[in-house]
């Protein structure tokens, strides 16, 4: 059977390192270890020369090599006869590469030290399998038709006309037709930088309202370069937040939600939400299997992440039109309670009896819809109307507003807590207050 480069795609994943073999202008021959071996199309592979001094002075004298590559999921090896091609120092593949080692060097401590110099590209003139004294165990694998999927998650996307049900949509339809299990929609909030979690799928604390700085681990870099970010094998780089999840966060004092994760976790996978060339969020997720996302699966989710961002964009331009005709039921469990709320103006950060509930932008409406309440009972608002009160100071470009009702909305309801809000249809919301609520500023 003739083999091709993109039979060997388990091979390029950076999970067990390749070996290449060259020799100097007198045939001393040289052997290295590469971590990073990328196909460049059907004809070329690119390998990193950032450390292997010895190999790149071979090359330049004599420009043929031999590369052993690994097949990660099977064992299987491959010998390719390679002959130098020209050397990157820049360039959308060069960008990928540097993007993917900085997000892993991050991981480890080690960022904008880890840095790729360069790329040398190599032709295949041959590819052979290595025969093996024992033939490696082949696992069966559930096989899924990722476009097929897409087209799914895509028309359950597009039934929905508000941000909650456009995140669900997209995280269920992931589970559903892809088979991800644990993962993360997070939604980029331009004043603060951060990308904030949104909607969360299979973690034991959702994480909802957490916060990733762009730029940071592989979804603030996935949300900063527009482009995906992935790791076949977690074992080998120490995972981005393992310091934080393993230890227990106390909300009320450092007013953060820790970042959902699996602590075992040995894939994981970043991909951008984006409009009109605009980052707009990220989806985000992980798995205990190595190799667990193909080249597919980045298909996929790359189509899914498309629509699930233009229906979010969408659903920001008709929330200003207000459904009518519904209206609030109150609360059969009302008693005469008391309910403290303290509003803490250098964060706008707000805590009900205590329990910290979040902060920003959806700390600052919170504390502006029990305000107008506390002073003339009204518990039903519309987008409109807080979008058009200049005291809450949204941002002027893209103010998130569905996104940042959404967010209060559910932390208000994980932290089951006396005070809620219900969504009344497109553009409308209520407050509802199981007690007699006592707003308090604190700060300037």
């Amino acid at each position: 059977m003739t083999l091709s480069l993109f039979d060997l795609e388990a091979c390029f994943e950076g999970v067990v390192p390749s070996i290449i073999a060259t020799a100097d202008g007198n045939g001393v021959p040289n052997i290295s270890y590469l971590s990073h071996v990328a196909m460049v199309d059907s004809e070329h592979v690119a390998l990193s020369n950032q450390f292997f001094g010895k190999t790149s002075a071979n090359i330049r004298m004599n420009p043929q090599a031999t590369l052993i590559a690994v097949d990660a999921g099977t064992g299987v090896q491959f010998r390719l006869e390679l002959t130098f091609a020209y050397s990157l120092d820049a360039g959308p593949l060069f960008e990928h590469l540097s993007l993917q080692l900085d997000a892993t060097s991050a991981q480890v401590g080690m960022a904008g030290i880890m840095r790729l110099r360069g790329l040398d590209v190599f032709r295949v003139l041959k590819i052979e399998s290595v025969r093996a004294t024992m033939e490696p165990e082949r696992k069966a694998s559930p096989q899924r038709d990722r476009l097929a999927a897409a087209a799914r998650v895509v028309e359950l996307i597009a039934a929905e006309t508000d941000a909650e049900g456009i995140v669900d949509a997209t995280l269920n339809g992931l589970k559903t037709w892809l088979g991800f299990e644990h993962g993360l929609f997070l939604e980029l909030y331009d004043e603060r930088r951060q990308l904030v979690t949104i909607g969360s799928l299979g973690y034991a604390a959702s994480g909802i309202g957490s916060e990733v700085e762009i730029g940071d681990g592989v979804i603030g870099a996935a949300a900063a370069s527009g482009s995906i970010v992935k790791v076949s094998d977690m074992s080998r780089v120490r995972r981005f937040n393992a310091a934080v999840r393993n230890s227990s966060s106390d909300e009320n004092r450092t007013r953060s939600i820790v970042l959902p994760g699996m602590p075992d976790a040995m894939s994981q996978i970043a991909v951008p939400l984006a409009v009109a060339g605009r980052p707009r969020g990220a989806l985000f997720f992980e798995s205990r299997a190595r190799l667990a996302f193909t080249r597919e699966d980045e298909t996929a989710l790359s189509i899914i992440a498309r629509h699930a961002a233009l229906a979010l964009a969408f659903s920001e331009r008709t929330s200003e039109e207000a459904e009518s005709d519904r209206r609030a039921q109150p609360a059969s469990t009302a008693t005469d309670r008391g309910i403290h709320v303290a509003h803490h103006r250098f964060d706008d950060s707000v805590f009900i009896d205590g329990t910290y509930v979040i902060k920003g932008v959806a700390g600052r409406l919170l504390a502006w819809m029990l305000e107008q309440h506390l002073a003339n009972g009204r518990s039903e608002f519309t987008n409109r109307e807080i979008r058009l009160d200049g005291g809450l100071r949204l941002p002027d470009f893209k103010d998130n507003l569905e996104t940042r009702l959404l967010l209060l909305r559910r932390r208000l309801e994980e932290k089951s807590l006396p005070i809620r809000l219900l969504r009344l249809g497109r553009g409308r919301i209520a407050l509802e207050a199981e007690g007699c609520v006592r707003l308090s500023r604190e700060g300037i």
